[in-house]
């Protein structure tokens, strides 16, 4: 698995964990793939079950918070990087450079990651990928897609695959036995840091599949426009009317 699970099923739970704090219900999405999805979701759910939540919960159980923070912070120190690229090919370059820094300073000051530094010092990550690259080019999402072993996608995310493949420290790695234990600690790193949300969503969603889908969704459009995205259209096909003024009393 050398495309990691963290940047789409972190993304997904750290949506699901907010959805399930402010009451989201979910909505009618279009989804022309929903049986093909269905059966890889129900996939995706057995690995997890059986090979990867049972040694997540021993790696956390077992790893000390301190060290299992630091394997977080290491797999995410390159991402930095790349989302700095992808800042400045969306016309920020403010952005851009700040993530730039957050890496330069967590390469060197902090052990080529493990201590993050530079949010210390109030340098927080954008995150941005290629696919939401794409989308402020004006790239349409697509249909839904869930794909094996990774989780929700769309068309246009699962296209960006390729580049975004760059910003896992394991694709600059040649050696396979090193690889394949970098993305195992991975996977491990990630699935321990999400147990708590994963429980709480099977404690409460009547239909799993149809909540990652919808919060999925949602969530990459929001970060497509920064956190404000504009009013979605109807069943017609029209943006909903702007509401009335309110009489002047």
């Amino acid at each position: 698995m050398r495309r990691s699970l963290s940047w789409r099923a972190g993304l997904v739970c750290s949506l699901m964990a907010a959805a399930l704090l402010s009451g989201c219900a979910t909505t009618r999405q279009p989804d022309p793939l929903e049986p093909l999805n269905r059966a890889t979701f129900a996939f995706n759910e057995k690995v997890d079950e059986f090979l990867i939540e049972p040694p997540a919960r021993v790696y956390r159980d077992v790893v000390p918070s301190m060290v299992r923070q630091g394997v977080t912070n290491f797999f995410g120190n390159l991402r930095d990087a790349w989302s700095a690229v992808n800042l400045v090919l969306q016309g920020r370059p403010g952005d851009g450079i700040q993530d730039a820094m957050r890496f330069s300073i967590n390469t060197v000051f902090g052990f080529g990651g493990v201590l993050d530094w530079a949010s210390e010092m109030r340098l927080e990550p954008h995150r941005e990928d290629f696919g939401q690259t794409l989308g402020r080019w004006g790239v349409g999402p697509g249909a839904y897609l869930v794909l094996p072993m990774l989780g929700p996608s769309n068309l246009r995310d699962t296209a960006a695959l390729p580049l975004d493949l760059r910003a896992e420290i394991e694709f600059h790695v040649d050696d396979v036995a090193t690889r394949n234990s970098l993305t195992g600690l991975r996977v491990l790193s990630l699935r321990s840091n999400l147990l708590d949300t994963s429980k709480l969503l099977d404690g409460i969603a009547l239909d799993k599949y149809l909540f990652v889908r919808d919060a999925y969704l949602q969530r990459r459009r929001s970060l497509i426009y920064d956190g404000n995205p504009p009013a979605e259209p109807d069943d017609e096909g029209e943006p909903p009317a702007p509401s009335a003024p309110r009489a002047q009393p």
